[in-house]
């Protein structure tokens, strides 16, 4: 990825910027209204409960199919923009889905000139021949509805000949909130004639893809996606940003903004999501040979333990159960491991949340993407750490996977303290459960179990891959340093912090999310259409 990108009027602005959009407080109460109130005369808009308050939702499914052309009236040319995470997956599930319900809009894919990325778009049935594939201005302004799904630092960059090359009436969608809070940081919006809009998949894009494809059987399954109407100018905006989401196979939908969308995807991913689960698993690897493990029993008592039975746990019986499922001394140790892990967690997610608030986390990517041609994103998994892993997982017995309770109670603990600095900064349930639970044992940590940490994080954005590698150190430190040393020193366990986490009406809302959950389990060594990265 070679970008070209222009950040003096960037670094010109105040982090005050970002300050006026900051997310409102959770102010409801269950019987008040819906938080997220929306509606629509195509889709089944309905009701759910989430521990104290009440969310609106849209169920998906393949049944929904006959409802897109109503979804998508007056739109006959989707342009999606861009080759990275996301488009390939995006592009595939809207065409197959548009196809089956016997619509004739077509998708085509626009790329830079010279991208080598042409060659994997034809791959899977794009080309110029049939004209679904392109240079990207090209295919920007034949578009009704222009799915910008380039790079963020990319997006930050090109921003303006995008909006230019775009026709009167054809609606901006995105996938993520980035620009947004770029084009705040240096005082500019988007163009005020247009629809734009957002549906934001809350997993990596081959996952999206992968789910779609096996759950062709079960009246589909994929990845819960965020959207949001930025700008209605045409009155449509709700209705085609809900068919997107159906089109795609999102299992349900659940509305946000661009501004709510940024802040908790950065720092989800900077979090629980990638980040954290690559620091605590280096700390606990090591700290489990100092206290005389081979390399091969830490890695299992750390990293599988994490993918291959806690997150499994959490993603069909909800977060607490992890601790319900403990008796006797594994308890105590949870509690020990809980007790010293959560305030250190807290602390580096919290300074995580002020970073990406403040637009310093968006310039951080912006200045990495500007770098990036000198200094190319290079391996995160060649420590001992996932060289072991790689012999520990040719060896794997998959039904014999231990749950360790101290990893356990670092895991839930950093999970926990992500879920409270969302949850404080006004973010509603549905947006901090996903970010924070559900795109982890779902989506991302099925890669790490199938093939390593950088199988997960090189297989997301390069928003996301810069973040983690940025904040995975800081994880690993703080806890090493803070909780596990006090844990050694016999700091009495935290009463109250165990306390909270047992009654912590996030267990509720989680329970209501697994029943929302598609039947279908992600499998990652299946065949798919879909092309995985791995950095050499």
């Amino acid at each position: 990825m070679k970008l070209s990108i222009a950040i003096g009027a960037l670094f010109a602005t105040s982090a005050a910027a970002f300050a006026p959009s900051a997310v409102a407080p959770r102010v409801l109460s269950s019987t008040s209204s819906a938080l997220n109130a929306f509606s629509s005369t195509i889709f089944d808009v309905r009701d759910v409960e989430f521990a104290d308050t009440k969310e609106q939702i849209v169920q998906g499914g393949r049944d929904l199919f006959p409802l897109l052309p109503k979804a998508f009236e007056g739109i006959k040319e989707i342009g999606v923009i861009g080759w990275g995470s996301q488009a390939p997956a995006q592009a595939q599930n809207l065409r197959d889905s548009l196809a089956e319900a016997s619509m004739d809009i077509k998708v085509r894919i626009g790329l830079r000139d010279g991208s080598s990325s042409f060659e994997e778009a034809r791959e899977v049935g794009f080309s110029e021949d049939a004209d679904t594939l392109g240079e990207m201005y090209d295919i920007i302004k034949k578009s009704d509805l222009v799915m910008l799904l380039i790079s963020d630092a990319a997006q930050a960059s090109l921003y303006k000949e995008i909006f230019a090359a775009m026709k009167p009436g054809a609606t901006l969608g995105l996938s993520h909130g980035f620009l947004l809070g770029y084009l705040e940081s240096i005082g500019e919006d988007f163009p005020e004639d247009m629809d734009v809009i957002a549906v934001c998949p809350k997993g990596m894009g081959p996952s999206v893809r992968r789910l779609y494809e096996q759950g062709k059987e079960v009246n589909g399954a994929g990845i819960n996606a965020s959207f949001a109407v930025h700008q209605d100018k045409s009155g449509k905006a709700t209705e085609l940003a809900l068919g997107w989401g159906v089109a795609l196979g999102s299992p349900f939908m659940f509305e946000t903004s661009l501004s709510s969308e940024y802040r908790s995807d950065i720092y989800g991913e900077r979090g629980i999501l990638l980040g954290a689960v690559h620091g605590i698993v280096e700390s606990l690897y090591r700290r489990y040979q100092r206290q005389g493990m081979s390399p091969e029993e830490a890695f299992i008592q750390s990293s599988e333990s994490i993918t291959g039975n806690i997150v499994k746990i959490i993603s069909t019986k909800g977060i607490k159960a992890v601790y319900d499922g403990l008796e006797g001394d594994d308890k105590e140790i949870f509690e020990q491991a809980y007790s010293a892990s959560y305030l250190p967690s807290k602390e580096i997610l919290q300074e995580i949340y002020d970073e990406v608030s403040s637009g310093n986390e968006i310039r951080t990517v912006i200045m990495h993407g500007k770098r990036i041609s000198k200094f190319p994103v290079g391996k995160i998994d060649g420590t001992d750490t996932w060289q072991v892993g790689e012999k520990v997982r040719a060896e794997r017995d998959e039904d014999n996977i231990p749950l360790n309770p101290f990893t356990a109670g670092v895991y839930v603990a950093t999970m926990m303290a992500q879920i409270d600095v969302l949850l404080e900064a006004g973010h509603p349930y549905s947006e901090v459960i996903n970010e924070s639970v559900i795109e982890a044992v779902d989506s991302l940590c099925p890669y790490m179990h199938y093939r390593g940490v950088a199988f997960m994080v090189d297989n997301c954005s390069f928003t996301a891959k810069t973040g983690s590698r940025k904040w995975a150190p800081r994880f690993d430190y703080i806890l090493d340093q803070l909780a596990y040393t006090a844990v050694d020193n016999g700091k009495p366990v935290n009463a109250d912090l165990i306390s909270d986490f047992e009654n912590h009406e996030v267990h509720g809302a989680v329970t209501e999310c697994c029943k929302l959950r598609p039947t279908v389990d992600i499998s990652v060594d299946s065949a798919s259409s879909t092309k995985e990265i791995v950095i050499e």
